[in-house]
C-alpha cells in the first residue's frame, strides 16, 4: 500500500525543488540586475569628461562626456513618443568639434507637429552620454529617407547619411534653446528587470504543484478506505 505513494511523493518534491531552484536563481540574478543598474547610474551621473580618443561600445557605453562644438542644423527624425507629448520624433543632428570632427548627437524630442520648425545650428559645449542604442534588429523597417524618418536610431546608418563617426552623444540638455526640443537623457528605464516578478511565479508554481501533491495523494488513499 505504501509504494503508491512513493512515486507521487517522489514527483512532487522533485517537482517542487525545481521550480524553488528556479526562483532561488532569479533572486541571484535579481541582485545581479541591481548592481548593474547601480553601475550604470553611477555612469550616466559621473563628472563628464573629455571624448575618448578610441571609444568602445562595450567599454564606454552610457559615459558621460562634455564637449565644444557646433550642432549642425541637419536633423534625422526617428519615429518615437513620449507619455506626455505624445508621438513625434528623436532630432539626431551633426555636432562638429573644435578639431573638425564630426560625431552624432541625440538633442531630444519634439512633438509631430513641430518637427517642421526651423531649428538652427549653434556653437555650443554640448554635455551627455555616450550610446550605442540596440533599437534595431530583422523586423525594423528601412528608414523613409524621402519624409526624413527613421524607425530606429541605427548609429551606423545615421552616420553615413549625415558623413560622421558613428558615435552617438544623448544631451542631457538643449544649449542652444532650439523651437520644441525637449532632451531625452539617458537613463536606466529603458533597462528590464524583472527579475523579482518571475521569483514569485515560481515560487507561486511551487506551491501549487506542493498542493497538486497533496490534493494526489488525498484520492489515492480515498481509494483505498
Amino acid at each position: 500500500m505504501i509504494r503508491r505513494y512513493i512515486f507521487p511523493v517522489l514527483l512532487g518534491l522533485v517537482g517542487c525543488g525545481i521550480l524553488v531552484g528556479l526562483g532561488v536563481w532569479q533572486l541571484e540574478r535579481l541582485g545581479w540586475k541591481e548592481r548593474l543598474l547601480a553601475e550604470i547610474r553611477g555612469r550616466i551621473d559621473a563628472a563628464p569628461v573629455a571624448l575618448p580618443a578610441h571609444p568602445d561600445p562595450a567599454r564606454d557605453r552610457y559615459l558621460a562626456v562634455v564637449a565644444k562644438g557646433h550642432v549642425g542644423q541637419r536633423e534625422l527624425h526617428v519615429l518615437t513618443g513620449t507619455v506626455l507629448g505624445g508621438p513625434g520624433y528623436r532630432i539626431v543632428s551633426p555636432f562638429t568639434l573644435g578639431d573638425g570632427e564630426r560625431v552624432l548627437v541625440d538633442r531630444g524630442f519634439v512633438p509631430q507637429d513641430k518637427a517642421g520648425a526651423v531649428r538652427p545650428g549653434y556653437d555650443t559645449t554640448l554635455v551627455g552620454n555616450l550610446d550605442w542604442p540596440r533599437e534595431t534588429d530583422s523586423f525594423t523597417p528601412k528608414p523613409d529617407l524621402k519624409n526624413n524618418i527613421w524607425f530606429a536610431r541605427d548609429v551606423d546608418a545615421m552616420a553615413k547619411a549625415l558623413k560622421t563617426r558613428p558615435l552617438l552623444i544623448v544631451a542631457k540638455t538643449e544649449p542652444g534653446e532650439a523651437a520644441y526640443v525637449q532632451p531625452i537623457p539617458v537613463d536606466t528605464h529603458g533597462i528590464p528587470n524583472d527579475h523579482l516578478n518571475y521569483a514569485i511565479t515560481w515560487f507561486s508554481l511551487a506551491l501549487c504543484w506542493l498542493g497538486m501533491t497533496g490534493l494526489l495523494l488525498w484520492r489515492i488513499r480515498r481509494k483505498q478506505v
